[in-house]
């Protein structure tokens, strides 16, 4: 940040407060948007030849910006990561913008790079539980083979991140017929939790050598601490390997899967949406892999012109 004003700096630190505040975004992710913008600050000073300020900034050409691009392309970025690094440069001047009162157009009218968006790939119905029965294979000790199919049998059965379900403490005992689950952002949803993942979180309690106590990790790792998420992970991989199914069957794909696999059997799109946690429909249209038809039925009964066009 040696090119980066004293102005510039206070109005980057400004945002990041606002964000994490205001928005309740996600540690990892104003860390990434706080790299991304001082990297861009550091460059127009470079770019420029000193330390830009307030004033500078706000004089930032269409020409600025599409050296800043090249540059940063150049360096071995791919569309992406680009396309994030400019999504967060342009929420950065919405907020300096609003706070100075200038005219942000060449900043914002910046186009992304296009890139193909990797869908996620869901496990079939069938390969779905024979990885959760294959998981609890992959330990002679009882309760860590209990444990990581519960932990599985979350993911698949309530839809859950693999940071959410070990994030669970002592504390949501005994279950109930629901889990309350802090997201990404620290925003708070309610998922139904179905008997076979109710069953498998009670067979491993019992299981457990430690004891679940409220404030401490209900799932534990082999000394007693909380579950590193690549203990589960290395469970996937042999289970998938005997399975002989593809690398992409991960712990996300579980979550992908289960998804998917609602949405086929008739689920509504937005509360698939609410059940996972996402803000936006278009990220939960492309967590589900269903085919065109399908998803044309479901605007068809969800969008109001759609219905009076049918009648």
């Amino acid at each position: 940040m040696a090119l980066i004003s004293p102005a510039a700096r206070d109005a980057l630190q400004g945002w990041i407060d606002a964000e994490r505040a205001l928005k309740g975004a996600a540690e990892n992710t104003i860390e990434a948007y706080q790299r991304d913008v001082a990297e861009f600050l550091a460059f127009m000073g470079d770019h420029k030849g000193s330390a830009q300020g307030i004033g500078p900034l706000m004089q930032v050409t269409v020409s600025d910006m599409r050296s800043w691009m090249a540059f940063t392309r150049g360096h071995g970025i791919g569309a992406r990561s680009m396309a994030r690094k400019l999504s967060s440069v342009k929420t950065f001047y919405r907020y300096l913008a609003e706070r100075e009162g200038f005219d942000p157009t060449a900043v914002l009218s910046a186009r992304a790079p296009k890139y193909q968006r990797k869908l996620p790939r869901p496990l079939p119905e069938d390969a779905a539980r024979d990885m959760i029965e294959t998981v609890g294979m992959q330990s002679e000790d009882r309760w860590i083979s209990a444990r990581d199919m519960a932990v599985v049998t979350l993911l698949y059965g309530c839809g859950l991140r693999i940071s959410e379900a070990l994030s669970l403490t002592g504390d949501v005992l005994p279950l109930g017929r629901s889990l309350r689950i802090t997201g990404k952002g620290g925003k708070e949803r309610i998922v139904p939790l179905l008997a076979a993942a109710r069953e498998a979180v009670d067979h491993y309690v019992t299981l457990c050598p430690f004891p679940a106590e409220p404030g401490q990790p209900l799932f534990r790792g082999t000394r007693g601490g909380a579950l590193n998420p690549r203990a589960i992970q290395k469970a996937m991989e042999r289970s998938r390997a005997q399975l002989g199914l593809p690398a992409s069957a991960t712990p996300h794909a579980m979550r992908h899967s289960f998804a998917t696999h609602l949405l086929n059997a008739g689920g509504d799109l937005r509360a698939i949406q609410e059940l996972l946690g996402h803000a936006s429909l278009s990220t939960t249209q492309a967590y589900t892999a269903v085919d065109a038809a399908r998803l044309m039925e479901v605007y068809r009964a969800a969008h109001p012109r759609a219905q009076s066009q049918d009648s």
